[in-house]
């Protein structure tokens, strides 16, 4: 059995744009994965509404990813691949942070994932690390990610460097799916079943 630890943010715990409640299993990417993937393959979702890459939120609390995902490695070992995608949250007025800096900072959890010890035979998992896409129109969360959308388009080439200088595999998001026009932010349904193939694709390969 090949372990997979999805930990990620609303679009990884399956914001639906048009209800704001969640996508069912299997409509979820992370269901689209475990489909996709099948027989021998355990997909674990870790995805929270609001996640960050490091950041306290002042306003939201308990929604640090660098504070979570070290226990979180460890009551899921062994794991043998963890796919990361976060950084749309940093985007948020309230942290002001660069996009070369949201880079930088999911380039921590790559940095915990790879010194943990939550692999098989007390190694290091495989990272896959996701830029996620930029931002489309936004509506509901205009005032929110004020001056996001611009800096979500510099993400995918600043996290392809991230996957470089720390030796993790590389996916762009945004190569493969588009926010929704709904409220520029979450994904629709087609999107989420493009990314869980396109997830699975490189998580087979990863295993192969």
């Amino acid at each position: 059995m090949k372990t997979i630890l999805c930990f990620g943010d609303s679009n990884t715990w399956g914001w639906n744009p048009a209800t704001m409640a969640r996508y069912g299993r299997a409509e979820r990417w992370t269901g689209v994965l475990r489909n996709q993937l099948g027989e021998g393959f355990l997909i674990i979702e870790e995805g929270q509404n609001g996640r960050t890459t490091v950041w306290d939120d002042p306003v939201e609390r308990h929604k640090n990813g660098a504070s979570y995902l070290p226990p979180c490695l460890e009551s899921h070992k062994p794991l043998d691949v963890v796919v990361i995608m976060l950084g749309t949250n940093d985007l948020k007025m309230r942290f002001s942070v660069p996009g070369v800096d949201i880079a930088r900072s999911v380039g921590v959890l790559v940095d915990i994932v790879q010194k943990s010890a939550s692999g098989p035979d007390d190694g290091a998992p495989q990272v896959l690390l996701l830029a996620p896409p930029p931002l489309g129109r936004l509506s509901d969360f205009a005032e929110m990610l004020e001056g996001g959308a611009e800096k979500s388009r510099q993400l995918a080439p600043y996290y392809a460097q991230t996957a470089e200088d720390y030796g993790c595999h590389f996916l762009d998001a945004g190569q493969i799916i588009v926010s929704s026009d709904l409220d520029g932010v979450h994904l629709d349904s087609s999107e989420h079943e493009k990314l869980g193939k396109a997830v699975a694709e490189r998580v087979s390969a990863i295993l192969d």
